[in-house]
């Protein structure tokens, strides 16, 4: 996993250290120093902590006029254990919702488990973001079929050309408008 580092090619367009509305912002990272692990297996030094000890992640782009971020996670995603869920969205998606983001894409590719408990949480980001969405991408198969059997995908749009999205070939305003479209696909709304 220590080779595993997150997708660096959109820094010129966004670095979230370098923003100041970022939850990020001022973190320094070293390139030789490991500093994060999951479990026994160290972790690209580039992940960002944000307090769950099982779960990474790294905010790739932010665009604060269309209210829209990128996110790739890394690691077991713990409800159960370690509610990373609560974590996540105290730590990180409630500020950015404070600074107008309400369109969240979430890059899920590097997620090896999950292990769910209730919605409540899942049920709130969902109220807190009306007038936009909560999209995961590239989740591995039995990822997505284990937050379906908890229900949570009625709060994150999952399957369909969501499940493998070539999304690295895009810039991140092109991400956006490829998968706003889908989104008003699915909805019916153009």
């Amino acid at each position: 996993m220590h080779e595993i580092e997150p997708y660096y090619n959109w820094r010129d367009e966004y670095i979230a250290a370098d923003d100041e509305n970022s939850p990020f912002f001022g973190t320094i990272y070293s390139e030789f120093e490991y500093d994060k692990q999951i479990y026994n297996f160290l972790l690209h030094p580039q992940w960002d902590d944000f307090g769950s000890p099982t779960l990474y992640l790294k905010v790739l782009f932010i665009d604060y006029e269309k209210g829209f971020t990128t996110i790739e996670l890394i690691g077991e995603w713990n409800d159960a254990i370690h509610n990373d869920i609560m974590v996540l969205k105290r730590e990180v998606i409630d500020i950015l919702i404070a600074q107008g983001i309400d369109k969240f894409l979430l890059i899920g590719e590097n997620i090896l488990n999950f292990h769910g408990s209730d919605d409540s949480y899942y049920e709130e980001w969902f109220e807190d973001t009306t007038e936009g969405w909560i999209v995961g991408l590239n989740f591995r198969p039995h990822v997505v079929q284990e937050f379906q059997l908890l229900g949570i995908d009625y709060y994150i749009h999952f399957g369909g050309q969501l499940n493998e999205f070539p999304w690295r070939t895009l810039k991140p305003q092109q991400l956006y408008h490829h998968i706003e479209k889908q989104i008003n696909n699915r909805l019916g709304s153009h």
